[in-house]
């Protein structure tokens, strides 16, 4: 494959849904070879590899014929989120590939079409949402703008003063609350686009492959937004005050 057109096998496991998808290229000129979605009960651990095999024979693709192995960092499950690390690592250290990621987040808002800003949501439990807005750029690439945040959906919805795309599996969830709270600003993305597409973290992924910004096999993590149950409860333990 051309350094314009790279192969990215990627995958993201961030939220309920398993996809796996292989591309060829960027944003600008890229071309969706494979793509597979799984929204079942069925856990992570047991679909994902099945599925990236199943993908790579089908498409008559050898892992040797890759130019890179891509995930989406997340935030979402951090069940999820360490399945799929351990799994690119894995096949990335084993195939000798390079190691690139993207936040779920960002995949998310690529898809959406419209002038209006995008507000990506996905469920993060405990009351929260993981999200952060984006915005066409120069090019009309959906870019990131601001931070990544776990907020309640009520300070979410606070905050929109203008048209609004939302997006993400939050809106499954809080989407009777924003419609209320947002009226008259607010557009749901079509449902279909509320599943992170691996597609769209291939596109993003190939740019940075091209930049050279890759990840460390050994240091490389997901992206948590928020500490775990675990690791507030040994804070709680060392300082019984918090």
């Amino acid at each position: 494959m051309s350094k314009d057109h790279p192969l990215i096998l990627s995958v993201d496991t961030a939220t309920t849904a398993s996809s796996v998808s292989i591309t060829a290229g960027d944003v600008y000129s890229g071309e969706c070879i494979a793509s597979l979605i799984l929204n079942s009960k069925i856990t992570h651990s047991r679909r994902l590899l099945t599925c990236i095999e199943w993908l790579l024979s089908e498409s008559d693709i050898s892992i040797h014929d890759i130019d890179g192995v891509a995930v989406g960092l997340g935030p979402g499950s951090f069940t999820g989120l360490r399945i799929a690390m351990a799994t690119v690592k894995g096949i990335a250290l084993a195939a000798e590939k390079p190691l690139l990621g993207i936040s779920t987040l960002d995949a998310l808002a690529l898809n959406c079409s419209g002038s209006s800003r995008v507000c990506a949501v996905i469920d993060a439990r405990k009351k929260e949402v993981y999200t952060a807005y984006f915005q066409r750029d120069s090019s009309g690439v959906v870019r990131r703008k601001g931070e990544i945040r776990a907020i309640a959906p009520e300070q979410l919805a606070a905050e929109i003063e203008e048209p609004v795309l939302l997006v993400g599996d939050g809106v499954f969830t809080y989407g009777e609350l924003f419609q209320k709270r947002v009226e008259g600003l607010l557009t749901i993305a079509p449902l279909p686009l509320h599943y992170p597409m691996a597609s769209a973290i291939g596109f993003l992924c190939a740019e940075k492959l091209a930049a050279g910004d890759l990840l460390d096999l050994e240091t490389a993590a997901p992206l948590y937004v928020r500490a775990s149950d675990a690791e507030l409860s040994l804070v709680t333990k060392k300082d019984p005050k918090i």
